[in-house]
């Protein structure tokens, strides 16, 4: 980042982060979750990142891509505890795809399951990078809802990057234009 972003994301609350490509979304968010080297102060209650390792930091500020990595032979594998059926029909999946290998899955259906892997450490705060670019209408809004549900239930923290001006308006929350001037100043809330 080229100059310090000042922002405040409290408990519960959802942002949407959107503008053109390049203009530096993914880099905050990745500099948020402490992916990449910055020279900013990054707090979560008052404990600033470089205060603990950085696996534990990931783990309560966690990045969602629209890419996943899958690397075992079953879907299950990499769970460390299986999720329920209730949870997969939420997003619109059946528990046997749980046996299936990685590769037989739709980039959809990998996006959908890799939330379902993150959100299993309960992370305090969601930075989620297009996590709903590959995903057709009616899997989009079983992840709005599922997201939404898990920010107010557990009263966790998100900023979401979309591109989709009609998910922006159907989350109805604060949302910031992202532009490599703008995004370095204090965020000016637009209505969605």
């Amino acid at each position: 980042m080229r100059q310090p972003v000042n922002w405040r994301i409290d408990a519960g609350q959802l942002w949407l982060l959107y503008g053109p490509s390049g203009s530096g979304k993914s880099q905050l968010l990745k500099a948020v979750a402490d992916l990449i080297a910055h020279d900013g102060k990054v707090l979560l209650e008052e404990q600033a990142s470089d205060s603990m390792p950085a696996p534990v930091w990931r783990r309560q500020v966690m990045y969602f891509s629209a890419e996943t990595a899958w690397w075992l032979e079953t879907v299950g594998e990499h769970f460390v505890q299986s999720p329920s059926t209730q949870t997969l029909q939420k997003i619109g999946l059946d528990k046997s795809i749980l046996q299936q290998h990685p590769d037989q899955l739709s980039s959809g259906e990998k996006q959908r399951l890799a939330l379902l892997r993150g959100l299993a450490f309960e992370p305090k705060v969601l930075l989620l990078d297009e996590t709903s670019a590959n995903l057709d209408p009616e899997s989009t809004l079983q992840v709005e809802t599922l997201l939404q549900d898990y920010l107010r239930q557990e009263q966790r923290a998100a900023i979401w990057i979309s591109h989709d001006q009609s998910q922006r308006e159907r989350l109805a929350c604060p949302t910031y234009c992202c532009s490599i001037e703008e995004l370095h100043k204090s965020p000016q809330v637009q209505e969605a």
